[in-house]
């Protein structure tokens, strides 16, 4: 399969044209090099050419840096909330400003810095598909961004939801459940976790883009003073419950805060607790029960990342198996909830599909590299 993937020089230059097109008239342009790249992707799962690349496109810019190398690409590609319409020129602008440069400067330079990175990223994600075990049997059975996986449940049988995306690409599921620390301060909008991601795609946006309002931020801020927590943090596990602003049309309709992270003094790490993490997905299903009947149609699913496998620095099977216990435990009640489970690679996508195996990892293994297992991750849950 590597041998038919285009070269990075051919993506530079179709990347170029999404630029100048944009997401909604990608119909009928040739882009054979990103189809083709697209095609060796599996997890796009798209019906149309122009959906499966712009589904590459969100998950190659993913794995860019966070920060101004992100965002910029976000914008010149109109990945951003909001922006998928723009001009080109609109575009180029706003790009042009997360470097604080020129638009002249921005065309010149930057902007081919960041496609160049941007085609680097569609390469790797082709290369590792198909260097993937079992890679060109997947493609063939054609499975992408949402697969199911039945389990058995006190012998009941269970369909669970997998998503393989990004999370602001979520689509009519009632719940997320949205990992913090336990101050419930929420990260800058332009940052990778997924509680930036749901950020940022609840927030309102004027045509320009600009930010008119930041509905979760200020709930969330809201729900500290109605339960006396402003300024202090809360015990670990503990869930609140916000709207989901823009992301309402998307289908979502409540976001499950789930304090599971607690900052170490004087650094810029976390500790984070499987037993937490447990005691935050099994509040979050208590929350789902109390919350059921107050929404018109009345709340049934809900979905669940890795929690704390990102900073918090949780391997991926620790952090399953810390959310499944409270998951099992609330089915073998006999809860008819539709659970869904969201990760960014094929790695934890793989271990979601284990469940039915059984997933029993020891709750004290710690990330590579630190005996502590925190520090810097790139995963973003």
């Amino acid at each position: 399969m590597a041998s038919s993937l285009p070269d990075h020089a051919s993506l530079l230059r179709e990347l170029k044209e999404v630029r100048r097109a944009g997401l909604v008239r990608l119909r009928g342009r040739a882009l054979p090099g990103l189809e083709a790249a697209a095609q060796a992707v599996p997890a796009t799962g798209a019906r149309t050419p122009g959906a499966a690349v712009e589904t590459m496109l969100r998950l190659a810019v993913s794995r860019l840096d966070a920060g101004t190398l992100r965002t910029a690409a976000e914008y010149t590609l109109g990945l951003a909330q909001g922006t998928r319409d723009w001009p080109a020129s609109s575009r180029r602008a706003r790009a042009a400003s997360v470097y604080g440069v020129s638009v002249e400067r921005f065309r010149k330079d930057h902007e081919v810095m960041v496609l160049g990175q941007v085609a680097e990223h569609v390469l790797r994600l082709a290369a590792e598909t198909a260097a993937a075990p079992g890679a060109a049997a997947v493609a063939e059975e054609g499975v992408g961004t949402h697969r199911t996986v039945r389990v058995r449940v006190d012998e009941r049988p269970v369909t669970l939801t997998l998503h393989v995306h990004p999370v602001d690409l979520l689509r009519d599921v009632d719940v997320v459940v949205s990992p913090s620390n336990v101050h419930f301060a929420l990260p800058e909008r332009y940052k990778s976790s997924v509680a930036a991601s749901l950020r940022r795609a609840a927030s309102v946006r004027g045509v320009t883009g600009d930010v008119l309002d930041d509905p979760v931020h200020d709930e969330l801020n809201k729900w500290a003073c109605r339960n006396g927590t402003s300024g202090r943090a809360v015990l670990p596990g503990t869930v609140a419950a916000t709207g989901t602003g823009a992301l309402a049309a998307q289908g979502v309709r409540r976001i499950y805060h789930a304090a599971v992270a607690v900052p170490r003094a004087g650094t810029n790490d976390y500790d984070v607790l499987p037993s937490d993490i447990t005691r935050a997905a099994t509040r979050a299903l208590a929350l789902l029960a109390e919350e059921h009947d107050r929404f018109d149609p009345p709340l049934r699913s809900v979905c669940f990342p890795l929690l704390g496998s990102g900073r918090g620095g949780l391997a991926y099977d620790v952090s399953l198996a810390a959310v499944w216990a409270a998951v099992e435990a609330e089915l073998a009640r006999g809860a008819g909830w539709d659970v869904h489970f969201l990760v960014r690679t094929p790695e934890a996508a793989a271990l979601v599909e284990r469940i039915p195996a059984g997933i029993r990892p020891p709750y004290d293994r710690r990330p590579p590299g630190r005996p502590d297992g925190m520090g810097e991750d790139p995963r973003s849950a």
